[in-house]
């Protein structure tokens, strides 16, 4: 006797400027997902609604009392959700306080986790209490003016100037020199009212994507990142050509082991669950912390379907796994 497939919603969108890389990440998702198993659906979450993608382009909308819908004049209900948005308010806490409420199961980390993550200032500060090495770096809030020799004696130049809370690089700029600062500071307001101007780190660019199960850890190959612009904007992450990732990075064992030590130590701090990607610079053969991204990129550009592929997981298996650690027996 066969079991009955559970259906799963996708959810993706947002209202942040990653809402592009949102919607792939989710068709790719939707395309490996194991069909004898599940039957899934895109669920579009924007602030003016949230509707569910039928497969001839039609649009249902969502209940929000209990995330259902109906489909064919029929009530309609999902007993999971993947959780594809990047950015609010998929990757902040906010959707995964939504779905503790109501009693849905969702994958990768929980609210609390997720708002913790997702601001920069924030996670860096707990991180540098258990002394994880981070770049020192200084917050900044809309309302504030910005102090030169403040700026100049803890960051230096150059520097980065990102939004606080967002991510694929979008409104960073790099700053050589103080008459920078300002445009910098104004493109990275206009993503978010806090803004992190943080210390550069030279060196060599990594990433570590994992997966942390109730009972299984998996630790991809590292990748390595070299771009050929002044660091891994949104322009080289998703333009072909801008960037070279190479999957597993030509480092030496002790060093790759430093980098996926260090992983599974900040997954333990952060108490981070499902898929997850930290990104490190390498400082005299010692990681130093950039960020960790717990809705990473799933798209046919991102970084974690080639560390899978390199591990010898499929992307089906993949969601097989972390779908199987989410919804109950």
């Amino acid at each position: 006797m066969s079991l009955q497939k559970k259906n799963i919603a996708i959810v993706a969108g947002g209202d942040s400027a990653e809402y592009e890389i949102s919607i792939g990440s989710a068709r790719n998702i939707l395309k490996i997902i194991d069909t004898d198993k599940y039957n899934a659906h895109i669920v579009e979450i924007k602030k003016t609604g949230w509707e569910v993608w039928g497969p001839l382009g039609q649009r249902h909308e969502i209940n929000k009392n209990n995330f259902s819908t109906r489909l064919n004049g029929s009530a309609f209900t999902f007993d999971g959700v993947i959780i594809a948005i990047h950015g609010t308010p998929g990757e902040d806490g906010i959707l995964q306080a939504y779905f503790d409420l109501i009693g849905m199961p969702y994958t990768g980390c929980s609210s609390f986790c997720s708002s913790l993550t997702f601001n920069k200032h924030a996670c860096n500060h707990f991180l540098a209490q258990a002394e994880i090495p981070v770049a020192p770096s200084i917050l900044m809030r809309a309302e504030q003016s910005f102090n030169q020799e403040k700026i100049e004696k803890i960051v230096g130049y150059p520097c980065f100037v990102k939004p606080n809370n967002g991510g694929s690089s979008c409104g960073t700029s790099r700053v050589d020199g103080p008459g920078e600062i300002e445009q910098a500071l104004n493109k990275a307001f206009r993503e978010d009212n806090e803004v992190l101007i943080e210390k550069f780190l030279p060196g060599r660019e990594f990433s570590c994507g994992m997966i942390r199960t109730n009972s299984e850890t998996h630790i991809f190959p590292i990748t390595e990142i070299i771009t050929k612009k002044d660091f891994f904007d949104y322009e080289a992450k998703y333009t072909p050509g801008e960037a070279e990732e190479i999957t597993p990075a030509i480092l030496p064992e002790k060093t790759a082991r430093s980098i996926k030590d260090l992983s599974v130590t900040i997954t333990d701090l952060l108490h981070c669950r499902g898929l997850i990607r930290f990104d490190y610079k390498l400082i005299d053969q010692t990681p130093w912390f950039l960020e960790v991204n717990t809705v990473p990129g799933m798209s046919s550009q991102s970084i974690v379907p080639q560390q899978a592929h390199a591990y010898g997981m499929s992307l089906r298996d993949l969601y097989n796994l972390l779908l199987e650690d989410t919804l109950p027996a």
